[in-house]
């Protein structure tokens, strides 16, 4: 079963299309990578599986439920979202941060319940933060921050978290631990992940499926030993890769590139 499916879309804004006739299955419980050059369609693809864009042709479905007949209350009791630049309002810690994650079961005004409680501290112990329960989210790390974040998402006890770019602005050492979380949640928790990297190394050694796109196309889609080919690439960046397998994952990764012929002649 599918998690997610995109069948046809075309999204654009001001008379500009950004994604053209987008069709690709989402697999649950599984993770899910999608790349692709700047400016072609990653991110727009994930604002509108999250509704924050609607599509001007096809559909959405989530769960087997298109997304356009549920209300936000219902989608986000199935999917939790953390956009690329998540900013926190001033002046709260950890526990309030995550405890914003059980809204779409609060009514108004109401107190947390005794479940709310559990999933809050459950989110904040899996993701190594009890230690920092009381901390101002001002006065943490970014890798520490991006944490505190996927405990609220988690913590909206959703099967699906969508996330696009996480390991942005992290170093080498936070990304690292970022997406081993993630591993983590998706292997104990059967969680399915989807997400935006801009590292294909990150992206290929860490999914399970990934989805490859450019000027709003998809170019190909498939397990990493699929997509991460020199053929594709030379579609997608105009490089020439040269690979080696991941001693931690199996999965290709390259070591070095250079432009591709095509490229060079517009140096």
């Amino acid at each position: 079963m599918n998690a997610l499916e995109v069948n046809n879309i075309k999204v654009g804004y001001n008379n500009h299309l950004v994604i053209d006739d987008f069709t690709v299955s989402i697999p649950k419980n599984k993770i899910t990578t999608i790349i692709g050059p700047n400016g072609c369609g990653k991110s727009t693809l994930i604002k509108t599986v999250s509704r924050i864009l609607k599509a001007n042709q096809g559909t959405i479905m989530l769960d087997g439920k298109a997304i356009n007949t549920m209300d936000t209350r219902e989608i986000a009791k199935k999917m939790a979202i953390l956009p690329q630049t998540a900013e926190s309002p001033g002046g709260l810690s950890v526990f309030e941060l995550v405890s914003y994650g059980r809204f779409p079961y609060r009514k108004a005004l109401g107190s947390l319940s005794k479940e709310d409680y559990e999933y809050i501290h459950w989110a904040i112990d899996v993701t190594g933060l009890n230690d920092f329960i009381d901390r101002q989210i001002s006065d943490m790390s970014g890798g520490q921050r991006q944490r505190v974040w996927i405990a609220m998402a988690l913590a909206q006890g959703t099967d699906t978290l969508v996330l696009d770019e996480p390991t942005t602005y992290l170093d080498l050492a936070h990304q690292l631990e970022i997406l081993l979380l993630l591993k983590r949640l998706n292997e104990k928790e059967n969680r399915t992940i989807v997400m935006v990297l801009h590292d294909l190394n990150l992206a290929s050694r860490f999914s399970d499926y990934m989805i490859a796109m450019k000027g709003g196309k998809l170019i190909t889609k498939g397990s990493p030993d699929e997509v991460m080919t020199t053929d594709n690439l030379r579609r997608l960046f105009n490089i020439e890769a040269d690979f080696q397998i991941c001693p931690h994952s199996g999965h290709p990764i390259f070591t070095s590139y250079h432009l591709s012929e095509q490229d060079k002649d517009h140096d």
